[in-house]
């Protein structure tokens, strides 16, 4: 089983506050196609990283995450690329995790 980790900025590239509705449809989204979703939203998580250009940045983020049985790498692929073109994000991160479940 593998747990599919989707990372998702809560505010654009100039800092403006993302509109609801896109969490909304990957949400619906996830639903639809995993039949269950793990949403972390209550505290963003913060991601900080170094730049040679401006030096350190961070992002707010929201966790959404999906346990599947077998992993469709080409799928997940389209949908980053997906989510970088609605969330207007030159990359985004989805992580997989190799899990056993008790």
């Amino acid at each position: 089983m593998y747990l599919v980790e989707i990372f998702l900025p809560q505010r654009d590239n100039e800092g403006q506050e993302l509109c609801p509705d896109l969490f909304s449809y990957v949400r619906e989204e996830l639903l639809e196609r995993f039949g269950g979703m793990t949403a972390f939203t209550r505290v963003p998580v913060e991601e900080l990283w170094n730049t040679p250009q401006a030096g350190r940045s961070h992002d707010a983020l929201v966790i959404y995450e999906v346990m599947v049985q077998q992993l469709d790498r080409p799928w997940w692929e389209s949908y980053i690329a997906d989510l970088e073109r609605c969330f207007a994000q030159e990359e985004m991160v989805i992580r997989v995790s190799k899990i056993d479940v008790i």
